[in-house]
């Protein structure tokens, strides 16, 4: 059984973050949504470049929501918050209800490393906000993948990946070592650092890095990101 969840305790970065109102009860999966403090220019800033920042910090926004909220309203996991930057770890833009720590420094890889050190047992998912149609069947899709596989990665269409899981048992050293973040290369880098694991995949999903892609979801983007129909 694995050991009682605290809302409490040190962040991802080692430094400490605050929580509120988390009922403690053993989990054997953890999901982890890896997200960032709404800011203008602090976040999507390629897209903003593109459709401007207001808009693409507002698509951000109802995103990021969307998602934490639509993965999050189930007992088959536990859903934490790796928070970026370290200093909005207490923001109350967050549900009060999620434990959450800090992402600390570093690049994608090191911060997802620190993730996975943090707590070095049982099942556990990286997800990121910028994949308006995660919903919980993919989630427990790549959970399901991790009974029969060491590893699982939910593929991109332009070469990178918008879901990584262990099992860690047995542990797999350093999967993200000298991957080529933000390039088509990320996902066969990642794979690279796998040889010798046995690797699933989940669906693959579209992120929103440009204004192709987020002109893609505005039919059906909003406040809710996903009709009610199919956010289950």
């Amino acid at each position: 059984m694995q050991p009682r969840v605290s809302s409490a305790g040190p962040p991802f970065s080692g430094h400490r973050s605050r929580t509120s109102g988390v009922a403690r009860r053993p989990f054997s999966l953890r999901l982890v949504v890896m997200v960032k403090e709404p800011l203008a220019g602090r976040v999507k800033t390629r897209l903003g470049r593109q459709i401007g920042t207001v808009a693409a910090t507002s698509f951000y926004r109802h995103a990021a929501s969307a998602v934490v909220r639509r993965v999050s309203c189930t007992a088959r996991w536990q859903t934490w918050l790796a928070v970026a930057p370290d200093t909005m770890a207490s923001s109350r833009f967050w549900p009060g209800g999620l434990p959450r720590r800090a992402q600390g420094s570093g690049d994608l890889g090191q911060r997802m490393q620190r993730i996975l050190d943090w707590h070095g047992h049982g099942p556990i998912l990286i997800v990121g906000t910028d994949i308006p149609a995660i919903r919980q069947c993919h989630i427990a899709a790549a959970f399901k993948a991790l009974g029969r596989s060491d590893a699982v990665l939910g593929p991109t269409p332009d070469g990178g990946f918008w879901l990584v899981g262990l099992k860690r048992s047995p542990a797999i050293p350093r999967p993200f070592s000298h991957v080529r973040w933000s390039s088509r290369y990320a996902l066969a880098d990642t794979l690279a650092n796998l040889v010798g694991a046995g690797t699933s995949f989940a669906a693959t999903l579209s992120d929103v890095d440009d204004a192709g892609g987020w002109r893609d979801v505005r039919s059906w983007s909003g406040r809710t990101i996903l009709p009610v129909a199919v956010r289950s």
